[in-house]
């Protein structure tokens, strides 16, 4: 092992090299190396045409963590789970200036083992019949992508879906400590994510593995069984001198909560402020109070939001998730989310993984774009932007529920509770219940048998039955005809049974009795 600079780490990368990154939004992210990349790709124009592999959302969603990677010429394809943390390779993918693929997160994190192992790749059923089948695309993300890659291959009498190995020339991974041999451990670190997997498959691959940690260490001194990458799988060590490429996320320099080092006093949260999006979370949890202590996954963005409601509702009968391998705690939101507040386990993100993909979730609540009247979602690409799936097609295709959380319409909306109803003041000028989505995100055709899924917006609910949408309640105050159906695509059932939403969502008090 070599103790280098961050600049001798860009160094290091040639033209047409395949690069694998760790991070999880900027947690466990590499920051000074792929920074330094950057500086030196703007002053040579060197390196060129990199494939780039990565798992989750890496990125600030402005130019932080592979968004470093953001330009033409330094890029000439990506394979990402997670697109939303890098614009800028985004709009490459847009512009069609790069090769851009899209595979489920947790299918990346899998395949980093099967690298390892000299396997051909993650055979899985997550993703068949959604846009990363090659029935519908195999994964591309633009017309310059000349082939999908994923294979539908038959074992046993079913289909499967492979998403192929490759070599990696180049592996950046982040820890804490490195001691004088090169043995580094992730004390500092919200979560390890696949870090020892990814060292060995780019040894195997006769790759160059680059780990960035904090400190060096004396040799000897790490205990072994805190080391997460032995010394023989490291090649080069970078010296973060600048802690603000080395906090615990973009949002934060450090946290011990998060670790486990030290567990904090968490009070309950302030109660959200009434809104279209408290009576959305609101109408979801209810689907999880009656459940008998379940784990579950919350998503990010809308559906994180579902903790501070249980927490209003002094609920704490579950056990929270997270694809970033954390269990357990309070999750984070935001430009920390992917860690959690006083966990109680933190597993490797592949491991994660094998437990959802095996059905081991019991509910899941789930951002959405557009759904359609089948009951297909996309939360993958719209309005000429790709966000990617993350996790979500490998929850939403192997829970036992799912409930999908999103306004009823966008653009321009407007929208108040008082006075326990719905006031639409301004609707939005497009309707996300749609005859047919973009972009398969996941589709119930492939969920598991007996799975249920609901729909919740701030004005109406819907349930998926026998692959068909249907409306089955309706928030108080507005206008059904004008508000709901006249924006529905024809197609979408109206139930015999069609009912008001529970009057205590537009409360600003508790609702206290969790029955729906």
């Amino acid at each position: 092992m070599r103790v280098i600079s961050s600049q001798q780490a860009a160094d290091l990368l040639e033209d047409g090299m395949t690069v694998a990154a760790s991070g999880f939004g900027g947690c466990c992210h590499p920051e000074a190396i792929t920074a330094a990349v950057e500086e030196r790709f703007l002053a040579t124009g060197k390196p060129r045409k990199l494939t780039l592999l990565f798992a989750a959302s890496t990125g600030d969603r402005q130019t932080r963590g592979m968004g470093h990677f953001g330009y033409e010429g330094l890029v000439a394809r990506v394979i990402a789970g997670g697109w939303r943390g890098t614009p800028r390779l985004g709009r490459l993918a847009i512009e069609e200036k790069i090769e851009a693929h899209c595979w489920p997160q947790g299918v990346i994190a899998q395949l980093y083992r099967a690298i390892a192992a000299g396997q051909p790749g993650v055979i899985t059923h997550i993703g068949l019949g959604s846009f990363m089948d090659p029935l519908h695309g195999g994964g591309r993300m633009n017309a310059t992508t000349p082939r999908a890659l994923v294979e539908r291959v038959s074992l046993r009498g079913k289909e499967w879906l492979l998403y192929p190995s490759m070599p990696l020339d180049c592996v950046l991974l982040r820890g804490t400590t490195a001691d004088e041999d090169g043995n580094v451990t992730l004390e500092d670190e919200a979560f390890p994510l696949d870090v020892l997997a990814m060292a060995q498959a780019g040894r195997n691959s006769g790759g160059v593995v680059i780990v960035q940690v904090k400190r060096i260490a004396e040799r000897g001194s790490l205990p072994p069984g805190d080391v997460r990458i032995p010394a023989a799988l490291v090649d080069y060590v970078v010296v973060c001198e600048n802690p603000a490429q080395h906090g615990v996320s973009f949002a934060e320099t450090d946290n011990i909560a998060y670790t486990g080092r030290v567990r904090m006093a968490v009070s309950r949260l302030h109660p959200a402020p009434l809104s279209a999006d408290k009576i959305i979370q609101r109408r979801a949890f209810l689907e999880l109070a009656p459940l008998h202590r379940p784990t579950i996954n919350l998503g990010i963005g809308i559906a994180a939001g579902i903790g501070r409601i249980a927490s209003e509702e002094g609920f704490d009968d579950y056990t929270v998730t997270i694809e970033s391998g954390v269990i357990g705690g309070v999750p984070a939101e935001e430009l920390s989310f992917g860690a959690a507040v006083n966990p109680t386990a933190i597993v490797p993100q592949a491991s994660q993984f094998d437990f959802y993909d095996g059905g081991g979730l019991d509910i899941a609540f789930l951002g959405m774009a557009e759904v359609d009247r089948h009951g297909a979602v996309n939360v993958s690409r719209f309005n000429n932007s790709i966000v990617g799936v993350g996790g979500f097609t490998n929850i939403s295709q192997t829970a036992g529920r799912v409930v999908y959380l999103g306004a009823f319409s966008a653009g321009g909306a407007e929208i108040a509770v008082a006075d326990g109803r719905l006031d639409i003041i301004r609707d939005g000028r497009v309707c996300k219940i749609v005859d047919h989505v973009d972009q398969i995100s996941s589709s119930p055709a492939f969920a598991p048998e007996g799975q249920s899924q609901l729909v919740v917006t701030e004005r109406a609910v819907f349930r998926v039955i026998d692959g068909c949408l249907m409306l089955t309640e309706f928030a108080p105050g507005i206008d059904l005809a004008s508000h709901v159906l006249d924006r529905l695509p024809k197609g979408v059932a109206v139930s015999d049974q069609l009912k008001q939403m529970d009057a205590r969502l537009f409360s600003t008090h508790a609702m206290k009795d969790f029955a729906p």
